[in-house]
């Protein structure tokens, strides 16, 4: 095996080791468990940590190795969990006061794909309240730093999801992506997010942002690891009527370093204005080196970028208006201790305390785009221009394999430093919203850093194709080091002994 200390050891690494018996799942746990409690007080990254459930776990999995069964393909693999996602006698917030206490008395269809890989829940992690936000500063309990610079933000809205992954306090993460929430803390944080074609990730069990947009999605520190997770979460469930009953791929077998005939298409709109000129420039040099291993790379264009902001923010702050309009007081969330004087003053007292100010922006918003008079106006103008940023995505992607973008306009900003302008906030989220309002499968992995902090290069692909872009990323990653970086966080006091 190494000497290299547990808490650096990927995915692949760990479970093949674990099923072999070569490690045990317990030491590896208790070696993230350490590792959580050594940096997690200047990182944030958790809001619960499972402790001894997890190392319990792992001794049935050492069990399972030492009768001779396999415990699957993550055996041992601690998880970290994005807490808007259900789970089974652990708090599940979203970061909200609203749901603050809640306990689910069930497991999302991807926890129990997790746990049946062998996979160990080793604890929440935060995000923007209810995933509204693009830093995690908006977190009714904390805010999460950066840990390649702890004055800057790591993203959002899965910011705890992708701190935990780069501080080395898990191998592995689950994030959700609206608009680019797993994709842009990925970037800003240096490590490798999925979010998967809509539909191909089972949202059941998933707290519901903008319905029509949400999915589910890993975080890992390479494109392989991102495969093996991928390989295990992706496929139909009945129990999701968004699930599609589209065949899943061999993930880890499309991986074969050789991108030659590869068809690559740089979008200029991506490039342009709002984009840091060095952000571009590491982008597109990280293309370069896909072009020097036989890709093909040509210029396109998606003519409606410009529009994709503005359409998200109509579609999703109207889907989240509706979906959290269940939270009344009554049959849903915080109940407000105050005495009221009728049914309205409940409400309104309990949404008023349970929600925090960015929720409670968005909610307005949404609800003024669905109000009687405006709804054509707003909501049902930005339905059409959503199919016309779709057409977009499909004239193009007939005509090259995937699309090489930036993840982000710019490398982490400094906390506070949006905190009161929503707008530059908001912008952080122009390179991926395009994704999610077509649909499509996007990825982030690190191509470089500027002023020590990393920059993320975005692939984006055809539906369900997923393969290709972890194809064209583990062929990057084999090419380059920019992934196998660590903050100076991840590198002092790395707990647990050699393997």
């Amino acid at each position: 095996m190494t000497d290299r200390p547990l808490t650096e050891l990927g995915v692949v690494e760990t479970a093949e080791a674990v099923r072999r018996g070569r490690l045990r799942a317990e030491e590896v746990t208790r070696a993230h468990l350490d590792r959580i409690a050594a940096v997690d007080g200047r990182i944030r990254a958790f809001l619960h940590v499972t402790g001894e459930a997890a190392l319990a776990r792992a001794r049935e999995i050492d069990e399972a190795v030492r009768r001779g069964a396999d415990p699957g393909p993550l055996a041992g693999v601690p998880v970290a969990v994005k807490d808007n996602i259900c789970t089974r006698g652990v708090p599940t917030t979203a970061a909200s006061r609203m749901l603050q206490g809640f306990v689910p008395p069930y497991d999302a269809t991807v926890i129990e794909r997790l746990n049946a890989a062998g996979a160990i829940i080793i604890g929440k992690t935060n995000l923007d309240e209810f995933a509204m936000g693009s830093s995690t500063e908006h977190s009714a309990f904390q805010v999460t730093a950066n840990p390649w610079d702890e004055s800057r933000v790591p993203g959002g809205s899965s910011g705890g999801s992708a701190a935990a992954v780069a501080a080395g306090e898990a191998p592995a993460a689950l994030g959700t992506d609206t608009g680019g929430s797993i994709r842009l803390p990925a970037a800003f944080c240096g490590v490798t997010g999925l979010k998967p074609t809509y539909g191909r990730v089972s949202r059941y069990g998933a707290i519901a942002f903008a319905s029509s947009l949400d999915q589910i999605g890993p975080f890992a520190r390479d494109a392989r690891d991102t495969a093996r997770l991928l390989a295990v979460l992706a496929g139909y469930d009945q129990r999701d009527s968004t699930s599609a009953q589209e065949p899943t791929a061999d993930y880890e077998g499309a991986l074969t370093g050789d991108v030659r005939g590869l068809k690559i298409g740089l979008p200029a709109e991506y490039f342009g204005e709002g984009v840091d000129s060095r952000v571009a420039q590491a982008v597109r040099e990280a293309v370069a080196v896909l072009k020097d291993a036989g890709a093909q790379v040509v210029e396109v264009s998606l003519p409606y970028t410009s529009y994709t902001l503005p359409v998200y923010h109509l579609v999703a702050t109207a889907e989240a208006s509706s979906n959290l309009a269940r939270y009344d007081g009554v049959r849903y969330g915080h109940r407000t201790s105050r005495r009221v004087t009728s049914h309205g003053d409940l409400i309104a007292r309990s949404r008023g305390e349970g929600f925090g100010p960015e929720v409670k922006l968005r909610i307005i918003l949404g609800t003024f785009a669905l109000s009687a008079g405006y709804y054509d106006q707003y909501y049902g103008k930005a339905q059409q221009v959503r199919r016309l940023i779709k057409d977009d995505f499909e004239r193009v992607l007939a005509q090259v394999d995937l699309l090489a973008t930036p993840t982000a306009p710019t490398v982490a900003f400094p906390i506070g430093e949006r905190a009161d302008d929503p707008m530059a906030m908001y912008m952080a989220d122009i390179c991926t919203t395009g994704a999610n309002l077509a649909g499509l499968p996007a990825l982030s992995i690190p191509c470089g850093f500027l002023d020590g902090l990393p920059v993320g290069l975005q692939l984006i692909g055809r539906p369900f194709d997923e393969a290709t872009l972890l194809r064209a990323a583990d062929a990057y990653q084999r090419l380059t080091d920019h992934h196998l970086r660590r903050p100076a966080l991840a590198a002092a006091g790395a707990a647990g002994g050699g393997a």
